[in-house]
């Protein structure tokens, strides 16, 4: 593939800066009749008659005898813009390029590289567009790279091909920057998956080309490890002025719609998440942030309802659609061939494709919490893993990236089990039994009281050893007790599905000692955002597992404002109430969970709360990412809106 030509009116647009500039003397004078005629032939190509204008160059050329060559060269692009490269092959060959000044060499190479594509001649090709020591003005260099892209793509250098586009991708936008990073997944996905394996593992952190490798290696099926976000500081410095409480690079949109279905399978989960959306909202007007208007639309569960919400919602005159919210109706929306108006959807679509554009894609993937989760064990010195883990979908794809995970970080995955029977959950699987050490790094944890795992009075047993868990917290509640029983007594960590929100020590009594990673809102653990213990007694959408879906209601709006410096400032990241957020170059929305832990039945956050020095107590709320469910409200499957 190629990347699409420039618009046909900025390609004139260039076409006639360069023929302006070619009406400058250089080394020999025109005469003023000369100057007039190149204008001519200059204006002609403005208005797109590209064929007349080449004819004129041509005419030029043949009563110039100073500047013949650099008319030859004009007229050649005027074909080669009206796409009739071809034509200019008779036209290069007279054009002495010793005879050309300034960036007519480099223009000159071009034309011979893409003429030379154009005839099957890849290497005549990279060679025109490699030549060292050639300096290569800005407005050519997109052409350079292009056409040096496809003549490695065309000689079978896939990976050249690709870093080549890498390069370009920052300077390009709308459709052609669309249409380059479909190209570069393309060409990776060529290489192989091993290849790609290979390279990634002689990579140093940081390598641009990771993150496209990792893209390339998922659309081959193959689960990889993805780094946690690099949280530098928090969005923009606190604003004086206006009375507004706001940070540096905070811009909402004049009207905003919000695209959420309002019956049936999701009607519940739609109702926490716009409740939380409007509290968040509010609570900026508390503080004079500038707000847009809101209008909500009924996406109705649907790929079709959710296209008829948001193209009514883009005739209604919207700046920004937030939504929808299943993954089929996220799905449907962006796989639309024109998205007019930008988009941050409430879920991740049911394809591996790349955001669009003027996308940003917000959700809560189960594999993060288990990569998350594997670092964490990383950190605290346990790196032989026993995986046990129910047959959901959401447990499955978190035992999936925490082994990738785990096995980036140089941990050993000892054994990794779906429990089909919770009443015989450990039968067979040979765990060690003893007791373990607690690691040193974990001493400054707070101690846990009762039966908590790891406590128990035998024989020690190595202690980098640990178990990762994800299931509910009734299939939670079956296992660790028999592990008590089996005595089997290491450290155990969950992903934030064990814990349904509620505080119930004597049913989360088993579940003493478990740690597992949550939303911050869920503890108060973010100041200033809406106390979730308040709201919490007041609005049934906003107690027990239902105030993930809440806070990710409330990080929807939260977002909003910061989306586009986000994506401008890498390091950058939302203090939310799903956790920190920050944004890929992708346009993905990652976040960053706090880790919680039972005591007495009861679950506490392990780091007390997560203050920045510069977030004021009535700072307006401020993040972005969806929170998972765990009352049931929002089914198990591929369509739910947190991924779960």
């Amino acid at each position: 593939m190629r990347l699409t030509r420039l618009p046909r009116t900025a390609a004139i647009g260039l076409l006639f800066s360069l023929a302006l500039a070619a009406c400058v003397p250089t080394v020999a004078p025109r005469s003023a009749a000369e100057v007039a005629a190149a204008q001519d032939a200059a204006t002609l190509a403005q208005q797109g008659q590209l064929d007349q204008a080449a004819q004129a160059y041509l005419t030029l050329a043949s009563q110039s005898s100073g500047h013949a060559d650099s008319y030859r060269l004009l007229a050649a692009e005027a074909w080669r813009q009206e796409g009739q490269i071809q034509r200019t092959s008779s036209v290069l060959s007279q054009i002495n390029r010793q005879n050309l000044v300034d960036d007519e060499p480099l223009r000159f190479d071009l034309l011979r590289a893409e003429l030379a594509l154009s005839q099957n001649d890849a290497a005549s090709a990279l060679r025109l567009t490699t030549q060292p020591n050639v300096a290569v003005p800005a407005v050519l260099q997109l052409r350079l790279l292009e056409l040096r892209a496809r003549a490695m793509a065309t000689s079978g250098d896939n990976w050249g091909a690709a870093r080549t586009r890498v390069e370009m991708d920052d300077k390009l936008n709308g459709f052609d920057h669309e249409q380059n990073r479909k190209q570069i997944i393309g060409l990776l996905t060529r290489v192989g998956a091993d290849p790609l394996k290979q390279r990634a593992a002689a990579m140093k952190p940081g390598d641009r080309m990771l993150p496209w490798i990792n893209e390339a290696l998922t659309q081959l099926g193959v689960a990889v490890a993805r780094p946690q976000p690099d949280l530098q500081q928090p969005v923009g410095t606190l604003l004086p002025g206006a009375n507004a409480n706001v940070r540096e690079g905070y811009k909402a949109p004049a009207q905003l719609a919000l695209l959420l279905p309002s019956d049936g399978d999701f009607a519940a989960a739609s109702a926490s998440i716009r409740e939380g959306f409007f509290a968040a909202y509010i609570d900026a007007g508390r503080n004079h942030a500038p707000r847009p208007t809101v209008r909500v639309y009924d996406s109705k569960g649907t790929g079709a309802g959710a296209i008829a919400a948001y193209q009514q919602a883009t005739t209604d005159g919207a700046n920004l659609v937030v939504g929808p919210l299943t993954r089929t109706e996220v799905a449907a929306v962006v796989g639309q061939s024109s998205l007019p108006i930008a988009l941050l959807t409430l879920n991740h679509p049911d394809n591996k494709n790349l955001p669009a554009a003027n996308t940003s894609e917000f959700g809560l993937l189960p594999e993060s919490e288990g990569a998350q989760a594997a670092d964490h064990m990383i950190e605290r010195g346990l790196r032989h893993v026993y995986v046990l883990v129910s047959g959901d979908d959401f447990a499955q794809r978190a035992a999936g990236a925490f082994k990738a995970e785990l096995a980036a970080r140089g941990g050993q995955l000892d054994t990794m089990v779906t429990i089909s029977s919770f009443t015989k959950a450990i039968s067979g699987l040979n765990l060690p039994t003893g007791s373990t050490p607690t690691p040193a790094s974990s001493a400054s944890s707070a101690p846990t009281s009762g039966s908590s795992i790891g406590s128990a009075p035998v024989a020690a047993i190595a202690d980098d050893r640990g178990i990762f868990i994800s299931m509910r917290p009734k299939q939670a509640r079956l296992l660790l007790p028999q592990l008590a029983v089996a005595n089997v007594h290491l450290p155990v960590f969950a992903t934030s599905h064990i814990y349904d929100g509620r505080d119930d020590a004597t049913a989360n009594g088993d579940l003493n000692g478990v740690e597992f990673c949550d939303s911050p809102w869920m503890f108060d653990a973010q100041p200033g955002l809406p106390s979730h213990d308040e709201i919490g007694t007041q609005l049934e959408s906003a107690s027990g597992g239902a105030a993930r879906l809440f806070a990710f209601g409330m990080d929807a709006w939260n977002l909003v404002p910061y989306l586009d410096w986000l994506r401008a400032h890498p390091g950058s990241y939302l203090p939310g109430a799903s956790g920190q957020l920050a944004a890929d170059q992708f346009g993905r929305i990652r976040r960053v969970l706090i880790w919680a832990k039972f005591q007495d039945g009861i679950a506490h956050p392990l780091s007390g709360d997560l203050q920045t020095n510069d977030v004021p107590a009535d700072a307006p709320p401020t993040g972005d990412a969806p929170a998972s469910s765990t009352t049931g409200a929002v089914p198990d499957n591929t369509s739910q809106p947190n991924s779960h």
